[in-house]
């Protein structure tokens, strides 16, 4: 399976300040790669520099085996992309982007069908369009024209579930058909919703690339406890348990790994509440990445 988007030793500073750092990467064709990290950890740049639209300080990146920057005209003929902060021309309705658009690049094919998945009016002037609604047009620009490489930054950030579920469905859709997605992040259930592979980068440096159930088994669970009656905090000191904290009536822990183990031993108490949820991203570089 050939490579489709690399890059080698990428580094960039903004003055002294560093962006990316030494990025070595590899996405191979038809596959959807999820770039994970907080906000500043380097994403955007990395994106960026994909782009062309800044230059890198040293290292090489490359799509399609095409050097992004002295090919970056013929790499954009294949490439969809989806910036997390975009514009678009108040004064003209989706209709007319579209038309804009495939002007100097030829009839785009999926344009109807995904004004139909999307549910979108494209008579609408930009201007009339709710945040939904613009990030719906912005999907279509991107995608109309079937391209064999996309690339997104934080592509549903602020956007309500309903609409998300739509992006990973087209997403996924664009996959089957083919295309290689590349998509940065900072929200880990969306990464492991329609990734194949992620790559975790945390202040400008690379610090691991896991698959999807490499990521999984270093999920953190925050699982709160209150109980009707007595209970004994040993019984909950088993492999697993990062952090167990007392509270008023009960326990906090933090876990890691598979769950049945707490719920089997739970089932032997009388439970008053029970709370679980999903430790955030900055709790997992702590956990795992720190270094």
């Amino acid at each position: 399976m050939r490579t489709v988007i690399e890059t080698k030793k990428l580094t960039k500073y903004y003055g002294k300040i560093l962006g990316v750092k030494d990025l070595d990467l590899e996405i191979k064709e038809g596959e959807i790669f999820g770039f994970l990290g907080p906000n500043g950890a380097g994403k955007t740049t990395t994106i960026r520099c994909l782009m062309d639209f800044i230059r890198p300080t040293s290292g090489s990146c490359s799509i399609l085996g095409m050097n992004c920057q002295r090919d970056s005209a013929e790499i954009k003929k294949y490439v969809g992309y989806l910036g997390g902060e975009f514009s678009l021309y108040e004064k003209l309705t989706g209709a007319e982007h579209i038309k804009f658009i495939e002007g100097f690049r030829g009839k785009a094919p999926l344009a109807q069908s995904l004004i139909k998945k999307l549910k979108f009016d494209p008579q609408i002037k930009v201007k009339n369009l709710s945040k939904g609604n613009k990030q719906k047009l912005g999907l279509i620009l991107a995608l109309m024209h079937n391209p064999k490489v996309i690339i997104m930054d934080e592509p549903t950030a602020g956007l309500d579930p309903l609409l998300q579920n739509e992006i990973y469905s087209i997403l996924e859709e664009m996959k089957d058909k083919g295309a290689t997605i590349f998509f940065s992040s900072h929200i880990i259930s969306e990464v492991e919703r329609i990734a194949d592979r992620v790559g975790i980068i945390n202040k400008g440096y690379l610090s691991t690339i896991e698959s999807i159930e490499g990521l999984a088994n270093k999920k953190i669970r925050n699982i709160e406890i209150k109980f009707k009656d007595k209970f004994n905090l040993a019984d909950f000191k088993m492999p697993g348990v990062k952090r167990i904290e007392k509270i008023e009536q009960g326990i906090v822990i933090s876990y890691v790994g598979d769950i049945n183990p707490i719920i089997k031993k739970l089932a032997s108490y009388d439970i008053a509440d029970l709370k679980i949820s999903h430790a955030t991203l900055e709790d997992v570089f702590l956990e795992f990445y720190n270094e």
